[in-house]
């Protein structure tokens, strides 16, 4: 009889201590973590998207991190691939691997499967980016919203590239795209045990704010300068960098942009708990305590 391989998941919000909880999992299971970051896969962003530090990452092997240039196209669609390959080959050695993080698609991606979105035509993709330059992204989110309201409420609506990429499939299918996410899982040839991390709103909130103050304290404001001149890439379009380019561009004043990071990233965490609250299979924990977690995965890899 075929060994039952096991993929445990740890999902939430930004700064719910995914990271840390992920390699003490990893560590008690001599196993492997595959990062579900749609950030960290950027070898340029560091201090901004809270990338493991090298300690973290000398504990336990990582995969998909730091593994991609913020120059390159890199879609939820080629995550999955990627990291089922990464799968197959964690489980040749080991009956247990663990994937960590926040990017709801990515994670979906990997425990679902993707429909097959189509590609947008070209004339609407060129309409919409000309939209986007002459009137801004505000006024393409509200397009989104009426289009597709379900979407617009769980996604990362600051990302130009999410909002453009949700527009183009409405406008050209007909059809919101949130629908093409409704389909039923496919069938994977490994056993999910979801864990979600969700402290109370006012923890994590405070939580959010240390966070960011510590990132300050680092040299996020040095790393951002160091980006300026690729600050027009879609993955550059995201909390922690794009409030720095508008201090930078002389459009706001420092205090101004860290307060709006700061807000941002409580607004991009709400919406991540929008995404992951759809999702009845997960079993939600605090995060105070540890033991509560690991007793709960060890019933379920015993059961």
């Amino acid at each position: 009889m075929k060994e039952k391989k096991h993929l445990i998941v740890i999902a939430g919000p930004t700064a719910t201590g995914k990271t840390g909880l992920a390699i003490e999992i990893a560590k008690k299971y001599h196993t492997e973590i595959i990062s579900a970051d749609s950030r960290q896969l950027f070898g340029e962003l560091k201090i901004g998207v809270a990338r493991p530090d090298e300690e973290q990452l000398a504990s336990v092997k990582h995969h998909f991190i730091a593994c991609r240039s913020v120059q390159e196209d890199y879609t939820a669609g080629m995550f999955e691939k990627d990291a089922l390959d990464c799968l197959n080959g964690i489980f040749k050695k080991k009956e247990v691997a663990v994937m960590a993080g926040g990017s709801g698609l990515y994670l979906k991606a990997v425990c679902d499967g993707l429909d097959d979105v189509p590609e947008g035509e070209r004339e609407i993709k060129e309409l919409l980016n000309k939209e986007l330059a002459e009137n801004g992204l505000p006024a393409l989110q509200k397009k989104l919203q009426q289009l597709d309201p379900a979407y617009y409420s769980a996604a990362d609506i600051q990302n130009p590239r999410r909002v453009l990429r949700a527009l183009e499939v409405c406008l050209t299918s007909g059809k919101p795209f949130s629908s093409y996410h409704q389909s039923s899982p496919k069938k994977r040839p490994f056993h999910l045990i979801k864990v979600g991390i969700s402290p109370e709103r006012k923890i994590l909130y405070e939580k959010i704010n240390q966070r960011v103050d510590e990132m300050m304290q680092r040299g996020l404001l040095e790393e951002v300068k160091k980006l300026k001149p690729f600050q027009e890439l879609a993955s550059l379009q995201t909390v922690g960098y794009k409030e720095f380019f508008d201090f930078l561009d002389g459009k706001t004043d420092l205090e101004t942009a860290i307060s709006l990071i700061k807000q941002n990233t409580r607004h991009y965490a709400k919406r991540q708990m929008t995404w992951f609250r759809k999702d009845k299979s997960i079993q939600w924990f605090d995060g105070a305590e540890r033991q509560p977690i690991l007793n709960f995965i060890e019933r379920d890899l015993k059961s």
